[in-house]
């Protein structure tokens, strides 16, 4: 398995994290049917199967876990001014809280399943103006999480974060 660690800054826009950075762990499940069971095993709840938003949006009072179940996609991460990823299935991405993401571009046949640590609920802001400062107060307070979502209580989460 390949880790690999992304740093975004605010864009004024997208808040993305000040101090944690974005995880992506590539081909780490050669059975993507097995990732949203892996993810509930390591205490990364309430989960939902579906596409990413075609729009560029960030959760501000949690972080988000996406596996990719099927199919493959370029994803923007960090809002506007961010990096273009192409995911497969089998890959995860670990996305703190104020991390900016969108779909550009996706495969007919892709699906996702996302989850939060500790089935946390979670928000959809798009960085409108009118968010501030109160996204980053709330990004501010969202702890670490206790596992990470792939190895559990060991894992490049606790390496980085």
């Amino acid at each position: 398995m390949t880790v690999e660690i992304f740093y975004f800054e605010d864009d004024g826009e997208i808040p993305n994290h000040p101090e944690f950075p974005v995880l992506v762990y590539r081909h780490v499940f050669d059975d993507p049917s097995s990732i949203e069971d892996t993810f509930h095993a390591h205490n990364w709840q309430n989960s939902w199967i579906d596409g990413i938003f075609d729009f560029h949006h960030y959760h501000s009072v949690a972080h988000e876990v996406i596996g990719i179940l099927e199919g493959h996609a370029s994803i923007q991460l960090g809002g506007p001014l961010g990096k273009t990823f192409t995911l497969t299935a089998g890959d995860v991405v670990i996305l703190p809280a104020g991390t900016g993401h969108k779909a550009l571009h996706t495969s007919r046949q892709f699906k996702v399943v996302g989850a939060y640590p500790n089935g946390q609920d979670y928000d959809t802001l798009t960085g409108d103006p009118c968010e501030r400062p109160d996204n980053l107060e709330r990004i501010a307070k969202v702890e670490r999480p206790q596992t990470d979502p792939v190895y559990g209580k060991e894992g490049p989460l606790f390496e980085h974060w």
